[in-house]
């Protein structure tokens, strides 16, 4: 168990994974407690980082972005600057899902959204590889999602 938190605490952050649109009196009576109580500690549980947010996931395929794009990229140089640089760009792409630093191969791995291969190659041609420090990507067409965005495990 996560510390600061008792069973009704987690139950909640489950509930709120299944479906955050749930609402106070539900997610009380789900919890058996008050709603009163349940608004508290929803509310603690915002406030004290627990929860990020509640938003709504959108069908990409339906908004014209079905296809699912990870590039593995390596940086010029491996300064604070270089990754400054690089992370400052990142954030301005509109497609861009995630970007992580790793450790291993590549500096960072992207997970891009777009409507299919054309639209990625002209993305690619005109912003992956102007980012700030790119030296090499490698890009990896998602034949099928298996899993993506799983609730934690608590």
């Amino acid at each position: 168990m996560s510390p600061g938190l008792d069973r009704i605490d987690l139950k909640i952050l489950r509930l709120l994974q299944e479906d955050g649109r749930i609402g106070n009196a539900e997610l009380a009576k789900r919890v058996n407690t008050s709603p009163a109580t349940c608004h508290r500690r929803t509310q603690r549980l915002f406030d004290e980082g627990y929860l990020r947010g509640v938003r709504g996931v959108v069908a990409p395929e339906k908004v014209g972005r079905g296809s699912l794009v990870l590039v593995g990229v390596v940086l010029d140089r491996s300064t604070p600057e270089s990754f400054s640089a690089f992370e400052a760009a990142a954030l301005a792409m509109p497609t861009l899902l995630d970007c992580h630093l790793v450790a291993g191969d590549f500096d960072y791995f992207l997970k891009i959204r777009v409507s299919d291969m054309a639209d990625f190659n002209r993305m690619h041609s005109e912003i992956l590889i102007a980012l700030p420090g790119v030296r090499q990507t490698r890009t990896f067409f998602v034949m099928k999602e298996v899993i993506d965005n799983a609730p934690l495990s608590l």
